[in-house]
């Protein structure tokens, strides 16, 4: 009968499933590559089965291998919930919150929040990454945030979801454009044609082709955004117009530029701005206190 595996050991094979590589897999283990190979090794014996292939060239999973990893992250990450919850229990409202932010949300929603968190609850410290929301889907699913504040629609399944407030588009050109003479444009097809998009992999692109109801539009310059800042300065360029959230809107983005912003006839499309967290997380309380800070 195979015995328990220890939590080193998991974290060890879940290292080496994500580098395919023993030096690289001992180095985010903080450990050097002969203890990462015994542990591994250790694992195996106590198992009875072989994890991983390696030769000279290669490193690989075997079938039940990937098995034993997918397994294995869902109990780091339960593991990690626990020692959340005991460090918790001691008081709470204190230690450090891991709180990712999509750049679309960051720059405009952070400054007006944070302050009142700081404000509110001193012994609580925010540490913050800035990241497509992919990206910080995956640091939740493996532990390394607590929180992620996230533009929807997008896929949240098994998460808990509290969703804050609507986002409305604007569509912002040349203050010379015809096209923006009325307070209120109504999106056509002539219109969408010209809308400038995000780069692949942000999900305000998807946003926008959403609200144009298209799956595409072709891009006029070849060139695509990577950032807000970046896709006004595209519009002031005169390469086209584009959907900007509300809350870049008032911002100020476009100040000391040549552009104007109007609001989209009723129903304006727009996005959800939501928190979400791990549906196991230990940080409720936390979790509630920024929902009702951002909030107000």
């Amino acid at each position: 009968m195979a015995s328990l595996p220890t939590i080193k050991q998991l974290r060890y094979l879940i290292a080496i499933s994500e580098t395919l590589n023993f030096t690289k897999a001992a180095e985010l283990c903080f450990v050097g590559q002969s203890t990462l190979s015994a542990g591994l090794k250790e694992l195996e014996d106590s198992l009875g089965v072989q994890l991983v292939e390696r030769d000279k060239h290669s490193v690989s999973l075997t079938p039940i291998g990937h098995g034993v990893v997918e397994r294995a992250q869902r109990l780091i990450v339960q593991a990690d919930d626990l020692v959340d919850f005991v460090e918790g229990s001691a008081g709470s409202m204190m230690g450090v919150i891991k709180l990712g932010v999509i750049p679309t949300i960051a720059p405009f929603l952070l400054p007006l929040f944070l302050p009142k968190m700081r404000e509110q609850f001193p012994d609580l410290k925010i540490v913050l990454r800035e990241d497509l929301t992919a990206n910080l889907i995956d640091k939740l699913n493996h532990h390394e945030l607590d929180f992620a504040l996230i533009a929807l629609p997008y896929d949240t399944k098994g998460f808990l979801i509290k969703e804050l407030f609507n986002d409305e588009f604007w569509l912002i050109g040349n203050q010379n454009d015809p096209s923006l003479k009325n307070k209120e444009i109504q999106l056509t097809n002539q219109l969408t044609d010209r809308i400038l998009l995000l780069e692949e992999g942000n999900c305000l692109r998807d946003h926008t082709l959403a609200a144009c109801r298209k799956t595409e539009i072709a891009s006029q310059s070849g060139i695509e955004a990577t950032s807000l800042l970046t896709l006004v300065q595209m519009v002031e360029y005169g390469l086209g117009m584009a959907l900007l959230p509300e809350m870049a809107v008032k911002s100020g983005l476009l100040k000391n530029t040549q552009l104007i912003a109007r609001p989209l006839t009723a129903p304006a499309p727009n996005r959800k701005i939501a928190l979400i967290a791990r549906s196991t997380t230990a940080r409720i309380e936390e979790f509630n206190a920024l929902v009702n800070v951002i909030k107000r």
